[in-house]
């Protein structure tokens, strides 16, 4: 395929970053991007470090915060047995649940209402008037509603989710350049045309900032979830510790929810990579 063929196969956005890539390739690079990861670990570090010495040496004791090597113990002992593995899963499946029917619903509202006035005016308020009622306020009559089963918990993932991937898809639609539109116009594209290759394109950075909230948004709605009659799960394993004084474990389960935040943002961040590499604040070139 000749320069030409993969050119005119591009979006109209990606054309227009395709024609700045020389200059964003003249810039000179000032570090690599792995001393940037390396210099973002530093901060955690340092912290455990911080914290494994004063609970060591007995300026925090055990039942307020255990230390780390305490943490890590207790995570090998679970593992073991396969308690911490089953609750993991559970949860992972719960929140993978939740985001699936959430997002997808969330999508196409936002498509719906990016591109229609009328569908704006009928939809949009409620949304927003939904998404203003906190977590804690919905839960009785979630429970009401669905029970204290898995429906409540993925219905909980399902609307903490949706507001992000809903509000970032209409703004990324309502805010795609307008001169592309009219070059879309100027060259004749057909209303699907533009939509595939102008519309959507241009929406998809806001949309992935959507996913990238969502994901975040998954776990904090699973943790209000699993605090309500679960039998399993990580937020299940933190409320049965806490009848126990079981801080080890307590702690253990926050620094889970960490951890795989960090995972669920990498593989957003490696989404916008790979989605909007023409892009020269996403690609290798903005890089």
């Amino acid at each position: 395929m000749t320069h030409a063929d993969h050119t005119a196969r591009l979006p109209l956005p990606a054309l227009a970053a395709d024609r700045a890539q020389p200059r964003a390739r003249r810039r000179p690079a000032i570090v690599g991007p792995r001393l940037f990861i390396l210099l973002s670990w530093i901060a955690p570090v340092l912290l455990v470090v911080i914290w494994e010495v004063l609970a060591q040496t007995g300026f925090v004791t055990p039942q307020v915060l255990p230390a780390p090597s305490k943490v890590v113990r207790t995570a090998l002992k679970l593992a073991t047995t396969g308690s911490l593995l089953e609750d993991l899963g559970t949860s992972l499946l719960r929140a993978a649940a939740g985001f699936i029917i959430g997002g997808t619903i969330a999508f196409a509202l936002g498509i719906l209402v990016g591109f229609s006035r009328l569908a704006e005016a009928l939809v949009d308020r409620s949304v927003q008037m939904v998404r203003a009622i906190p977590f804690l306020a919905l839960l009785p009559l979630v429970i009401v509603w669905f029970g204290v089963g898995e429906a409540q918990k993925i219905f909980l993932v399902a609307l903490g989710v949706a507001f992000p991937i809903y509000i970032n898809t209409t703004l990324g639609i309502r805010q795609v350049d307008p001169k592309l539109m009219e070059l879309g116009r100027v060259q004749g594209l057909s209303t699907r045309q533009m939509i595939t290759r102008i519309i959507l394109p241009g929406a998809l950075p806001s949309i992935l900032t959507g996913v990238r909230y969502s994901l975040a948004t998954a776990w904090l709605a699973l943790v209000v979830a699993e605090t309500i009659g679960a039998q399993a799960g990580i937020g299940f394993l933190a409320m049965d510790a806490r009848e126990f004084l079981r801080t080890d474990v307590v702690v253990l389960t926050i620094v889970i929810y960490a951890l795989i935040g960090v995972a669920a943002d990498s593989v957003a961040r490696l989404l916008e990579r790979r989605l909007l590499a023409w892009h020269p604040n996403f690609g290798g070139a903005g890089r």
